[in-house]
C-alpha cells in the first residue's frame, strides 16, 4: 500500500484541505499509516499531476486561499483496484524486535529496561486506542450503524489486540528472562 491509496479513500468520503486531510489522518489511521504533512502535501500533488484528484481554490476574506482538493472517477477507479487487488504480504520492519534479538550481549537490567521501555510504549499505545474506540462508540450510540463505521471499528480492535500482545509478550519475556 501507498500513501497515495490512503489519500484517495479519505478524498472518497469527502474533499478535503491538505491540513482536514493530516486531521483526519490523525484522528483515524495514523496508528497503523502515518505520514507527516511534508508527504501528505507531495502525495497529493502527485495525485493531481496523476488526473485523479483535482483542486479547487477557495478564496476566503482577509485569510489565505485554500485548496481542497476532490476525488475524480479516476481516481475512484484507482481506490477501486486497489481495494479489490488480493492483498500482497509485506513483512514488517520492526527494529524493537531486532535490538531484543541482539540484546543478550547486554546485562540483563539494560534488557529488563529495553523491555519496561517498550512495555510503557505499548501501555500508552493501548489506552490511547481504547480511549478514541469508547469516543467513538459514545459518538455512534443510539444510532444505526454503517458498514464503513463497523469497518473502522474493527481496525481499532485490531490495534487494540496486536498493543495487548506486545504488553503480554514482554510480561512473559520478561518472566522467562528472570527464570533463568
Amino acid at each position: 500500500m501507498s500513501l497515495k491509496h490512503a489519500i484517495l479513500g479519505f478524498l472518497s468520503v469527502a474533499p478535503m484541505t491538505g491540513y482536514t486531510l493530516r486531521k483526519n489522518m490523525d484522528a483515524s489511521v495514523v496508528h497503523f499509516w502515518p505520514a507527516d504533512q511534508t508527504q501528505i502535501y507531495r502525495t497529493l500533488s502527485k495525485l493531481v499531476d496523476d488526473g485523479l484528484v483535482d483542486v479547487q481554490v477557495i478564496h476566503q476574506d482577509g485569510k489565505p486561499d485554500q485548496r481542497e482538493h476532490h476525488i475524480l472517477p479516476e481516481g475512484l477507479a484507482e481506490l477501486e483496484t486497489w481495494l479489490t487487488s488480493p492483498p500482497a504480504y509485506v513483512p514488517a520492519r520492526e527494529a524493537f524486535l531486532v535490538r531484543v534479538f541482539f540484546s543478550g550481549r547486554l546485562p540483563p537490567e539494560q534488557i529488563h529496561r529495553l523491555l519496561e521501555e517498550r512495555a510503557a510504549e505499548a501501555h500508552k499505545l493501548l489506552e490511547v486506542l481504547r480511549r478514541v474506540e469508547q469516543e467513538m462508540r459514545t459518538r455512534l450510540t443510539g444510532q444505526q450503524i454503517s458498514l464503513a463505521q463497523r469497518l473502522r471499528l474493527a481496525t481499532l480492535a485490531n490495534g487494540i489486540i496486536h498493543a495487548q500482545a506486545e504488553v503480554d509478550w514482554i510480561a512473559d519475556t520478561h518472566r522467562h528472562l528472570r527464570d533463568q
